[in-house]
């Protein structure tokens, strides 16, 4: 299986880096190849500047991410919830790497597209301050929804399960480190 983790949190020092790195550690004793894309280390304008009126040339970084996330069979996506949804570098990356052409196709005469990661599988590994019951409950799990079912299922990846991770604000470092058990756990299972 080729499996590619990519953290989203734009600073080295977050919990974040520290479950990719579990996972990935995790994974390593399982599968021959696992690849890692931590957002911040590429260098590339998060904003899609025409929209899907005009393609922009991509930055050589987005390119070789484009091709590793076609590879793989299996995505994980690392990253914490920031106002209800997604850090900012997250977001443009997906507005910059999930493009006709690349991840779907408009096929004339159809309501859906084409869907061109069909066969992969994803796991989303996500922190928040917010107890989950809260963040289901009056929130409505809003990044969850949009990353399952307005990106990943539409581009063909599912399933896609969820690892809810919180209340990471007022967690303490034996807390923190049963969760970086538990994401090890599921990258040595590859799941």
């Amino acid at each position: 299986m080729n499996l590619l983790i990519i953290n989203g949190h734009p600073d080295k020092e977050s919990f974040n880096n520290a479950l990719s790195e579990s996972y990935y550690n995790g994974a390593k004793l399982s599968t021959t190849q696992v690849e890692v894309i931590h957002l911040r280390d590429l260098e590339f304008n998060p904003s899609l500047q025409y929209g899907y009126r005009k393609r922009t040339e991509l930055e050589p970084d987005l390119k070789v991410a484009i091709e590793k996330i076609k590879n793989a069979d299996h995505l994980v996506w690392v990253f914490p919830i920031w106002w209800g949804g997604m850090p900012a570098i997250l977001k443009g990356f997906i507005d910059k790497t999930f493009l006709p052409g690349i991840t779907f196709e408009i096929e004339e005469g159809k309501l859906l597209p084409k869907k061109l990661l069909k066969g992969k599988t994803a796991r989303l590994i996500i922190t928040s301050d917010s107890p989950r019951w809260y963040y289901r409950l009056f929130i409505k799990s809003p990044v969850i929804n949009q990353f399952k079912k307005a990106i990943l299922a539409f581009c063909g990846v599912k399933p896609t399960k969820v690892t809810y991770i919180a209340v990471v604000k007022n967690s303490n470092p034996k807390q923190r480190e049963e969760w970086l058990k538990r994401i090890f756990s599921l990258g040595k299972k590859l799941s």
